[in-house]
């Protein structure tokens, strides 16, 4: 099957090299590939966390389908999505906020086309004998559980997480110095950590703390639904569908297409219950080999967005929170970093 691309001519050395499909390369990096019958493949930069769900629903749901958009996922980390995104490795990046201002303060020519995710779907996991200890289960108040974290072990895998358990201890009245902080190089380690006894915590994104709860291992005892902090209401954080500005100046339509069906499938999880069964289905495709339940708990902590609209007061509460995790981040965000052009 013959492709072409749009936004750029190859040359025609290029063309001859590549033979029956034209692909992103050879000087034109980023560039799409479009089929005989018309569709789009684009490379969307996921994480591998609840937030990936709703670009697997609009997959799933067939919204990009309906705009003629197949979406090819690349999993990258939040430290090495930009760069994926400037080379032209991925067209789109579902990114983090943090992510996202990081960029900006490199003054990398990046723009948020959508928001499609809020708040902080974190949990705090103690071990079940640090749990018996002092006498916590799931239900016991957030203040209770912070006054039992001082003086602790606690396990975090990025700065990020560290800096959101911060904000939450010390609303409680607890001094994150008092802990003793230990770095892990990825959440899995963290899980190993706790098992072995090393740290009597660990703080990180769902659904690891859910799925350690699920094994027996651990007890989550803090979550968004009860650290009012981690909320989308009071920390404005949430993610945010992000381009390159040159290819959102090339593709509009295309752009526009995915941007739409991405609103589209955040107003379906807004209006459905997390154990729907189109929700799960995506949900499990976005998170393989997890029980439905932890599925079901860890899409129920992000608020899901009717309207994937952007508008600076938003950006500005979520500027903030970003300063009282990292209070060296001093990035603002500009009207020209986003956009809500390609929405309808």
């Amino acid at each position: 099957m013959r492709h072409r691309t749009i936004s750029r001519i190859l040359a025609p050395t290029c063309a001859a090299l590549l033979g029956v499909t034209l692909l992103t390369g050879c000087g034109d990096q980023g560039a799409v590939e479009v089929g005989a019958d018309g569709t789009t493949t684009l490379s969307v930069g996921v994480s591998g966390n609840i937030f990936d769900l709703s670009i697997r629903v609009a997959d799933e749901n067939g919204y990009f389908a309906r705009h003629h958009i197949k979406v090819k996922y690349v999993t990258l980390s939040a430290s090495t999505g930009p760069a994926a995104l400037q080379s032209g490795s991925v067209h789109v990046l579902n990114s983090s906020p943090t992510g996202f201002l990081a960029a900006l303060s490199k003054k990398l020519p990046m723009e948020s086309v959508a928001t499609n995710g809020g708040g902080n779907p974190l949990g705090v996991v103690v071990s079940t004998a640090f749990a018996k200890k002092h006498h916590l289960t799931a239900d016991t108040s957030a203040a209770k559980v912070a006054k039992a974290l001082a003086h602790s072990t606690a396990g975090v895998s990025s700065a990020n997480t560290q800096g959101e358990a911060g904000v939450y201890l010390k609303a409680n009245g607890v001094d994150p110095d008092q802990l003793k902080w230990v770095s892990l190089p990825n959440p899995a380690a963290d899980k190993a950590a706790l098992a072995k006894g090393e740290v009597d915590w660990f703080i990180t994104s769902e659904p690891i703390p859910l799925q350690v709860q699920n094994e027996g291992d651990g007890v989550v005892v803090a979550d968004p639904l009860k650290v009012p902090q981690w909320s989308y209401e009071d920390a404005g954080y949430g993610q945010a569908v992000t381009v390159k500005k040159s290819f959102a100046e090339d593709n509009p339509k295309v752009l526009k297409g995915f941007a739409t069906a991405v609103q589209q499938a955040t107003a379906y999880l807004s209006t459905h219950k997390s154990d729907d069964k189109a929700v799960l289905a995506a949900a499990r495709k976005t998170l393989p080999g997890l029980p439905d339940d932890v599925l079901s708990a860890s899409v129920a902590q992000v608020d899901w967005p009717k309207s994937a609209k952007q508008n600076a007061a938003g950006w500005k509460k979520t500027q903030a929170f970003v300063k009282s995790i990292d209070p060296a981040s001093d990035t603002d965000v500009g009207s020209d970093d986003w956009t809500n052009t390609y929405l309808p």
